[in-house]
């Protein structure tokens, strides 16, 4: 089996993924009218466009990065996978989910499974980049799971 993804692809997903969520989160800011819902989704949306810088310095280190494997194409199988079930890797896909959100609670909801998506999928980017990326790598995580924790505690308070 040949390649599914290269690095640099895995991490183009991720800058997919951010910009699915900043699309999604600037379109729940006009959407809610719930003032502390309308501060995270903006905070949200700025964290956002960070990780795509972030990324974008990373997809440079990554183009010629080939990963040990078990046998060839295991882990980029792997990191295919995974990408295919996180709904936020598809272009354009941000808009179109806040469209269909009927409610703010909705909103948070699916804000909290693109978040777990997002640390899911970064955690598994660690193994095609190489290791001096590998504390940025974390780093975005680490943002990625205060994300969850702030829109969990959201979610308790609608």
């Amino acid at each position: 089996m040949g390649n599914i993804f290269s690095g640099s692809e895995i991490v183009e997903l991720g800058i997919q993924i951010e910009n699915n969520g900043k699309d999604f989160y600037e379109a729940l800011i006009s959407q809610t009218k719930n003032h502390r819902a309308k501060e995270i989704f903006q905070y949200l949306s700025q964290e956002e466009g960070k990780h795509i810088a972030v990324f974008k310095k990373i997809l440079d280190s990554v183009h010629k990065y080939e990963p040990p494997e078990s046998y060839p194409g295991e882990y980029f199988a792997y990191m295919a996978a995974l990408a295919s079930d996180c709904v936020f890797t598809q272009k354009d896909k941000g808009i179109e989910m806040a469209r269909n959100v009927s409610s703010d609670k909705e909103a948070v909801e699916m804000g909290i499974g693109f978040e777990k998506d997002s640390i899911l999928l970064y955690q598994g980017m660690k193994r095609v980049v190489p290791e001096y990326d590998h504390k940025t790598v974390e780093e975005l995580v680490a943002q990625e799971q205060m994300h969850l924790r702030q829109l969990s505690d959201l979610k308790k308070n609608l």
